[in-house]
């Protein structure tokens, strides 16, 4: 039997490897790190350092993958897709797909 906690991970697991494919599909993967100074800003979502999806890609994916893979408790409280919607406002790339997922993981993160 699975108990919650591991159904909710094992679902948490899934929706950021289907954001790390998202962004890929939209160009927005990067192969190189962000100068590490850019990873150090004390803003929400390193808004002053980074792009949104650099910040999902560099900070949320992998302190998420370290959260999962360790058991550790896990943020109760998740706005992505806000502000995803926020990024692709006024852009000609369309992050409706981005957003759906970041939608999943918020309500995932809220446990709603």
């Amino acid at each position: 039997m699975v108990d919650r906690n591991d159904a909710l991970l094992s679902d948490i697991a899934e929706c950021l490897l289907r954001i790390e494919q998202e962004l890929r599909y939209l160009g927005e993967w990067r192969a190189e790190d962000p100068h590490p100074s850019a990873l150090q800003s004390t803003r929400p979502f390193c808004i002053d350092t980074l792009e949104f999806t650099e910040w999902l890609q560099f900070v949320f994916i992998r302190r998420m993958k370290v959260l999962v893979e360790k058991g550790h408790e896990l943020p109760g409280v998740s706005g992505m897709a806000p502000m995803a919607e926020e990024h692709f406002r006024g852009r000609d790339q369309a992050g409706d797909g981005l957003i759906r997922i970041l939608a999943e993981m918020d309500r995932l993160l809220s446990r709603d």
